[in-house]
């Protein structure tokens, strides 16, 4: 199993035989080079999406286009995409599980915002959400971006991710100092991988203070493209 980090809020997932795109940004998103755009999402199975934000949302059609490949997410916007974009979807709701065979995906709670941009001010599809992933013998609570809630006792309790991607840039989602009281109070993390950080000078720079927080947890900070394996 592999987890790469694509920048931002950007993640790879290689389990059970599949690829899964998590919230793939590719335009414009300064930690991915240009020239690394088809390695980034190289033999990809499906893009999961948890909320419509321009940084999460931008390349999600195109990529399905491209790729043919079945976008995951909230059910009121993927029957619209399916019916007006004619790409393949899967649609299911928070607490609702899809199989796909090898690698169980669980849509889970976030507390945040999601919306679109328009001419006529911003339009909502949906909630903001996170996934829990399950395969290969390890379960990976994808946070999305969230502050923190009470919701992550639930999360653990139905689901004891071993691994967890929680964002921890701040002023958007839980900052470093936040995102290390989730994992101390609600879960019982082996691995911790931050992400939505280091994008831009307004976003936390270094997760230190999450790995001092938390000694007893292999805190790893992720380099763009460079795989974390797990056996």
């Amino acid at each position: 199993m592999q987890i790469i980090w694509l920048g931002h809020g950007a993640f790879r997932y290689a389990i059970g035989g599949k690829v899964l795109l998590v919230d793939p940004w590719l335009t414009g998103n300064p930690m991915l080079p240009e020239d690394k755009h088809d390695e980034a999402v190289e033999g990809a199975t499906h893009i999961l999406l948890t909320h419509a934000h321009f940084d999460h949302v931008v390349d999600v059609l195109p990529l399905a286009k491209k790729h043919a490949i079945p976008v995951l997410g909230q059910y009121d916007l993927m029957a619209h995409w399916q019916a007006s974009e004619g790409i393949e979807t899967i649609g299911f709701n928070k607490g609702g599980t899809v199989d796909l065979g090898s690698v169980r995906v669980t849509m889970v709670h976030a507390v945040h915002s999601s919306s679109f941009g328009g001419e006529n001010g911003p339009s909502v599809p949906g909630t903001e959400c996170g996934y829990v992933i399950e395969g290969e013998g390890h379960a990976i609570y994808h946070s999305g971006d969230t502050e923190v809630m009470a919701d992550m006792q639930i999360i653990h309790d139905l689901h004891r991710p071993d691994i967890g991607v929680l964002s921890a840039g701040g002023h958007f989602t839980m900052d470093m100092r936040r995102a290390a009281y989730a994992a101390k109070k609600f879960f019982n993390f082996k691995t911790l991988i931050p992400g939505h950080y280091r994008t831009f000078p307004l976003l936390e720079q270094s997760a230190e203070l999450l790995t001092r927080a938390l000694p007893d947890v292999e805190v790893i900070e992720p380099e763009v493209l460079k795989p974390i394996r797990f056996t």
